[in-house]
């Protein structure tokens, strides 16, 4: 459907810290048009939430499981959400 909107909230596992991941999903996502923010957990994990159209998320699930180039990727739990947040733009968290 055209225009769908979708809006999820994913972990990322691996070594993912350290490595510039927070910086690199937020160019990514913004470069896709999606809105939603990033942060560092303290279990070594990051997290995401995005929201946009379904396509883009898709993409951006995609691109989660490789990350920057620096980052090993070893997991990428996705939990489905319901669309109706209305984030202005892209931003890391603490």
């Amino acid at each position: 459907m055209a225009g769908h909107r979708r809006e999820v909230r994913a972990r990322v596992y691996g070594n993912v810290q350290g490595v510039g991941f927070r910086i690199w999903a937020r160019g990514e996502a913004t470069s896709l048009g999606l809105a939603g923010w990033v942060r560092n957990e303290a279990d070594g994990s990051v997290t995401t939430q995005i929201a946009g159209l379904d396509e883009a998320v898709s993409t951006m699930i995609g691109r989660l499981w490789k990350g920057p180039s620096e980052a090993s990727v070893s997991r990428v739990d996705v939990e489905e959400l319901a669309a109706g947040n209305t984030f202005v733009g892209f931003r890391i968290v603490a």
